[in-house]
């Protein structure tokens, strides 16, 4: 299975897909940090990145699944023992470039977007939003991939208005029937990030599982 991921993490590098998701993350960080953040606004800098880059994280995971022609998805299934380890392998390789994208993003903002130090609270809480912006990156883009949406027009109007979706009703009192990123925000620039921290990454957590559990299903009756 780990082969299978090196595999298609290799497939997506030399197809030149990840361009597509490189260039647009750097216009993004290159407008979010075009000016350094004043002293005492660490946390509000590095949880806008964290929430603004998970629709291009959403579009590497799933530009990376779709690398894969269906015939060599079904060879791969064969040659790794079942469709259970296939798909995990294209999650897990999905994750992987995700987690890459956001941890360059966390680096960005860290080096070229702040003006002081942030504290040990608030550059723990930015990793780890950073590491669930990955996760809600790979949900969503597994979920409006080719296997699940076979045609390129619903994929990606589904993976433009699923995180609309996520922004709006994070924006209200059901925050907690989504990835809260909206939350995630609101709460960073009111100084109150570090005190809705545990709650907020609950949440998130528990929703980005939700989402990898039904591409984990969806894909039992698909080939």
């Amino acid at each position: 299975m780990i082969a299978l991921a090196v595999f298609r993490l290799a497939a997506y590098v030399r197809s030149h897909r990840v361009f597509q998701a490189l260039l647009m993350l750097l216009a993004i960080l290159a407008i979010l940090h075009s000016n350094r953040a004043p002293e005492g606004h660490e946390a509000t800098v590095l949880t806008d990145s964290a929430a603004l880059i998970i629709p291009i994280l959403a579009w590497a995971a799933r530009s990376l699944l779709d690398t894969e022609p269906d015939q060599q998805r079904l060879m791969s299934a064969t040659s790794v023992g079942g469709r259970g380890r296939e798909s995990s392998a294209g999650i897990l390789a999905a994750l992987t470039a995700c987690a890459a994208f956001s941890a360059l993003t966390l680096a960005w903002g860290l080096l070229l977007g702040l003006s002081a130090t942030p504290s040990r609270g608030v550059l723990v809480a930015a990793v780890v939003l950073h590491g669930l912006a990955a996760l809600a990156g790979t949900a969503l883009g597994a979920l409006t991939s080719r296997v699940i949406l076979p045609s390129p027009a619903l994929s990606i109007m589904a993976l433009v208005f699923g995180f609309l979706a996520m922004l709006i009703l994070s924006a209200s009192p059901l925050y907690w029937l989504t990835v809260p990123v909206t939350v995630w925000m609101r709460a960073a620039n009111a100084n109150l990030l570090l005190d809705q921290f545990p709650e907020l990454a609950a949440v998130s957590l528990i929703w980005c599982l939700i989402g990898l559990t039904a591409y984990a299903w969806l894909r039992r009756t698909r080939p």
